[in-house]
């Protein structure tokens, strides 16, 4: 029936979620078909909004959840790692068991139907780059502190953030957070020893270039399963001559970078 209770799970970390069932079902279909293209076709997605799921699961774990080598369209070898297979496992485990607990939660209902009483709450960022770390230090100031976010690669992001908001966010050394950068935020420079103002200097190799009337979107691979996205003209991105493959620089202000924690 249409009025049936029925549940998605999401698991998340704070308030951002990590994993639900699309992206689970993308997993499923790499580990079948042993090709992110083939499985975007599976599941009736485009090859990039699959190419933009695998980055985003990568980068919101300690280790890649699918390792794959970019084919275009007409796909390259892919597959899921041992930490992607016991994702999915705990997934689909944790689903029987809430399917379950809701079929005996709406039997018990006799008057009002269940699903009129649940709401599904979530939150949603419009930041395109989410990088899962641990905090590594903290220099705290009269009105403004900074905090280091270290990830997996050896690479540091840091935040400028509002005494205020370091001590509403209970940010500790130690402590796991998310960055969130919006991928407009990202400059992209070539060469070696640059010097700018810019706090964060965070290297990487260009994996894809996506070019649009306008803009480019550029993904870099900066290590251990991670992707940094950006965004820039399409007239910066030829003059830089950018391709895959290029070396680069990411250049991020730390003003730019918001930190999210459980």
């Amino acid at each position: 029936m249409a009025d049936d209770l029925s549940a998605s799970l999401v698991l998340r970390r704070g308030a951002l979620a990590r994993v639900g069932l699309e992206r689970v079902a993308l997993v499923e279909a790499v580990a079948e078909l042993g090709s992110i293209s083939a499985a975007a076709r599976k599941l009736g997605l485009s090859y990039k909004g699959a190419w933009d799921v695998v980055q985003a699961l990568n980068n919101l774990f300690d280790t890649p959840i699918i390792e794959a080598a970019p084919g275009g369209k007409t796909g390259g070898a892919a597959q899921v790692t041992a930490r992607g297979r016991a994702v999915v496992t705990a997934f689909r485990r944790v689903q029987e068991e809430l399917d379950a607990a809701l079929a005996k939660l709406d039997a018990s209902f006799s008057g009002e139907p269940a699903a009129d009483l649940f709401w599904s709450l979530g939150m949603r960022t419009s930041a395109r780059n989410a990088l899962r770390g641990t905090i590594s230090d903290i220099t705290p100031g009269a009105v403004n502190g900074e905090v280091t976010l270290g990830l997996a690669t050896g690479v540091s992001i840091t935040a400028i953030l509002t005494r205020r908001s370091i001590e509403d966010l209970e940010l500790a050394v130690g402590r796991p957070a998310i960055a969130l950068i919006k991928a407009s935020f990202v400059i992209l420079a070539k060469g070696e020893n640059l010097r700018t103002s810019a706090r964060n200097h965070i290297p990487g190799v260009v994996a894809s270039r996506e070019d649009g009337a306008v803009n480019s979107e550029i993904s870099l691979d900066i290590g251990g399963g991670k992707t940094l996205v950006a965004t820039v003209t399409l007239d910066s991105a030829n003059a830089l001559e950018l391709a895959v493959g290029d070396k680069v620089t990411a250049l991020v202000k730390a003003p730019h970078v918001i930190l999210a924690v459980e």
